[in-house]
């Protein structure tokens, strides 16, 4: 196949793809807050690519001067190429005051804070019971005395 007007083609809209997309593109650049934290954007990138082309056929009145020295004129070529790059905002994942959050950008941001939640409450509750059942123990080694 040589170089057929094609691959020069999609070679082209490859290369103008990679320029678009790169890995700062789904993992954005930090951005430092004053209280010291540091926010990361991550999004999702979808791209698509399409190319595509034709050679036609010489007209009628030039049939018989397809051949020249032995070799097959070339024959007039028409094509192109589309590429589409969707990208959006998926979460924010947050470093600082000794912890790191997730914090997602869709619909269920309330079901996902609940979650990031339960750890912490379990050990506010767990540290509660402790407290209450050494109250009750102080109580009843007063009581005796």
């Amino acid at each position: 196949m040589g170089n057929h007007p094609i691959e020069s083609l999609m070679k082209t809209a490859m290369e103008s793809i990679q320029q678009i997309v790169d890995v700062n593109t789904i993992v954005g650049e930090p951005v430092e807050t004053q209280d010291g934290s540091v926010i990361i954007p991550i999004s999702r990138v979808s791209c698509g690519f399409a190319a595509g082309g034709s050679e036609f056929a010489p007209a009628e009145d030039n049939k018989e001067n397809t051949h020249t020295g032995g070799q097959a004129a070339a024959l007039p070529f028409g094509g192109g190429a589309g590429a589409g790059v969707s990208v959006r905002p998926v979460a924010f994942l947050v470093v600082g005051n000794g912890s790191i959050r997730l914090l997602p950008v869709d619909s269920n941001v309330v079901v996902d804070r609940l979650i990031d939640t339960v750890p912490d409450l379990l050990d506010r509750v767990a540290g509660m019971l402790h407290n209450k059942k050494k109250k009750t123990s102080d109580e009843i080694i007063i009581a005796r005395d």
